[in-house]
This record gives C-alpha cells, sequence and structure tokens, in this order.
C-alpha cells in the first residue's frame, strides 16, 4: 500500500446491532479528513447514511437470520478519494434494476440506494464468484 493511502477493513456479524458502530466509524473518519475542504460535518452525516444503508442492505440480501455470516466493510482513503466497498455473500441483487423511490406515497423502505446514488459520487454493484460487492465513491478535493 502507498503511503498516501490508508484503509480501514471492518468484519461485523450479520445483525443490525453494528449499524450505529459502522455509521460511527465513517463519522469519525470523515472529521479527520486533513485534505478535506467541504463541511466535514456533512461529509460524516453523508457517510454515516450510506454506511448504515448499505449494511442494511448487506444484512437484508445475506440472510438475516444467519447471524453467524458476516459483513465486510473496507474503506479505503487514497489521494482525493475515498472508496467505501461492502461485501456479503447474500443472493445478490440488480442495482440497475432498482426504481427511484415514489415521493408521492413514502414508505419504510426501499430508499436506500436511491440515497446512495445521490450523496456519492459513483455506485457500483457487482457479484464475483464468491461475494457480492457495493463500492461507493466519493471525491474528496
Amino acid at each position: 500500500m502507498e503511503g498516501n493511502t490508508i484503509e480501514v477493513d471492518i468484519k461485523v456479524p450479520n445483525k443490525t446491532r453494528y449499524l450505529s458502530l459502522i455509521g460511527k466509524i465513517g463519522e469519525d473518519i470523515a472529521r479527520e479528513l486533513e485534505r478535506y475542504s467541504g463541511d466535514k460535518e456533512v461529509l460524516a452525516y453523508h457517510l454515516n447514511l450510506v454506511l448504515t444503508e448499505a449494511m442494511v442492505n448487506a444484512i437484508k440480501h445475506a440472510g438475516p437470520k444467519e447471524p453467524e455470516k458476516l459483513v465486510r466493510i473496507v474503506i479505503t482513503l487514497h489521494l482525493d478519494d475515498l472508496t467505501i466497498r461492502v461485501y456479503d455473500d447474500g443472493q445478490g441483487f440488480d442495482i440497475n434494476s432498482i426504481p427511484a423511490p415514489n415521493f408521492e406515497e413514502l414508505e419504510d423502505r426501499g430508499r436506500g440506494i436511491f440515497l446512495i446514488r445521490s450523496l456519492m459520487d459513483s455506485v457500483c454493484y457487482r457479484k464475483n464468484c464468491k461475494e457480492n460487492i457495493l463500492e461507493m465513491k466519493k471525491k474528496l478535493s
């Protein structure tokens, strides 16, 4: 790893009780960014939100009734980029088939991917031979 790269690799059980911990880690990272000139509190809120939403989706699709499974989150800071990858071994889904939420009839679910796409600069989802990966990128400059 290069000297200008920081990577945080977290593995947590497939349980919602760890959502606030993961969100807090995102907030703490945002507040410590020396090279970020924007509003760090707004970035902290956004990172908390995208991490929480991504982890909820991973838990949901990895099978919430299987708490022995792990959800892995890797946060990488490299120069002026922040990349978050969320890994799970669930059934996966087609991110491009997720419709925008119906704002006329707001429900308690179905807005996570929309929020993630709205707050991050790029979002992609792929499945390799052993796991699903949701990758979210944010430019910090």
